[in-house]
């Protein structure tokens, strides 16, 4: 008999764990106890497990003030090269494609974007405060035991959920069918595709929306897509409010890519081998600050996601500065070629979509679409489409899960630059 918790008794009884506090006494099956929650062995050895697949040694290690701890990893040493199919992969340290020739097809509103973006405050990653790593390095954002305890799934954490193909629930508050194209999954987005697309890019509005449940999370990206809706190949990056992979509410920028619609291959960030990073200034999955407030400055992100023509690797760039880094062709089938349509927007997951009572988490910055622009945003919106120069999608529709929680609207008449706005707060009258 010992000492338990909170002056109570922990008794050892036949394979069970009795702890007895005050005349309250539980009866908890045998387990290990972390942090106030009882866990199988079975999966703290998953969890130790996994730790030691993606810990490596640091170079430098920073502690940033949100809490996150970087590590500044040996660039040749990072948690890409376990994937088998990278095993002998030489690094890309700089994309081949010529940046410049975005110049030659650049108008008016962009020249002014331009000069406006080097007057005013861009957005930065919180780590960045308290240090920066060396040349030579990747900073990684450390994965800790409790983030994997806190998993529903060891061996599919960072990975999204995967969905069953589409289905219809019949409840709505106009009752009328609501059809998700995936289940759990709601979208309000904008859609171009008919031809073979190479790159995307898109300015997003940062914002700091509401997310209910710790297993539920909300995005708002850039991504580019091949394949059916079982089976899908995407690459992606925006921002994400996401408790279950990141353990807190805060908004980072991430990056995400599956090969099969997440049902095995995949994950946000460095949280499985596979995407192969070359700057030593952003760690993926790594707070961002200033966020856009309500009558304030709209802050935003600049993301960039292209297919290098020479070597196939898909780069992500950051800021209209940063190469971050790539996914190579290898971890792809269909995207080893090309993507087949693209999409900005916002997704908010959670098992409570498509249902009454629905999910009260937010999209965006949890209000409505609207042009005035109180809600959220991407604009300057490109594409490649087998083209060397960026330019504006010839043709582009919104698409919404669930208009009554989530909407968009799309303005591109009489502006010389389209404008794509989205969001909602999930639950409210019109979407019980």
């Amino acid at each position: 008999m010992g000492k338990g918790l909170s002056g109570g008794e922990v008794i050892r009884l036949r394979g069970m764990m009795v702890i007895m506090v005050g005349v309250t006494v539980t009866l908890i099956r045998c387990g290990v106890l972390v942090e106030g929650n009882v866990f199988s062995k079975q999966k703290i050895l998953e969890v130790e497990r996994k730790l030691n697949q993606l810990s490596r040694p640091a170079v430098k290690t920073i502690q940033s003030e949100d809490g996150d701890i970087i590590d500044c990893i040996d660039i040749y040493k990072q948690p890409a090269f376990d994937h088998p199919a990278l095993r002998n992969h030489t690094i890309q340290m700089a994309p081949t494609y010529d940046l410049t020739k975005e110049t030659k097809t650049m108008t008016k509103m962009d020249r002014l974007k331009k000069w406006s973006e080097q007057s005013s405050v861009t957005v930065k990653q919180t780590w960045k405060k308290s240090g920066s790593c060396p040349q030579g390095t990747i900073p990684v954002r450390r994965i800790r035991k409790k983030d994997l305890l806190r998993a529903s799934s060891v061996k599919d954490y960072g990975r999204k959920k995967h969905s069953t193909l589409s289905r219809h629930v019949a409840e709505s508050s106009d009752n009328k069918s609501v059809y998700l194209l995936r289940a759990n999954h709601s979208k309000a987005i904008l859609l171009t595709e008919g031809y073979s697309y190479t790159g995307a890019k898109g300015d997003i509005k940062v914002c700091a929306p509401s997310v209910e449940l710790d297993d539920e999370y909300t995005t708002s990206q850039v991504c580019l897509i091949n394949g059916p809706s079982f089976s899908f190949e995407s690459v992606e990056s925006g921002w994400a409010v996401n408790p279950s992979v990141y353990g807190d509410r805060n908004t980072r920028f991430f990056i995400y890519w599956t090969a099969d619609g997440s049902k095995k291959t995949g994950c946000f960030d460095l949280t499985c081998p596979g995407f192969v990073q070359t700057s030593h200034e952003i760690a993926l999955g790594a707070a961002i600050y200033p966020i856009s407030v309500p009558d304030g400055l709209p802050y935003e992100i600049i993301v960039y996601i292209f297919k290098d023509p020479v070597t196939s690797n898909w780069w992500v760039q950051y800021g209209e500065r940063i190469n971050i880094g790539y996914w190579p062709p290898e971890l792809f089938f269909a995207l080893s070629y090309h993507a087949t349509g693209v999409e900005w927007g916002g997704e908010v997951y959670s098992s409570r979509v498509g249902t009454t009572p629905h999910t009260k988490t937010d999209m965006g910055n949890g209000r409505f679409a609207s042009t005035a622009g109180f809600s959220g945003v991407i604009t300057r919106m490109r594409i490649h489409d087998n083209s060397p120069a960026l330019k504006i999608p010839e043709w582009a529709e919104t698409y919404m899960d669930e208009f009554n929680c989530y909407d968009a609207i799309y303005v591109e008449d009489y502006v010389e630059d389209p404008e794509f706005y989205y969001g909602g707060p999930g639950r409210n009258y019109k979407c019980p």
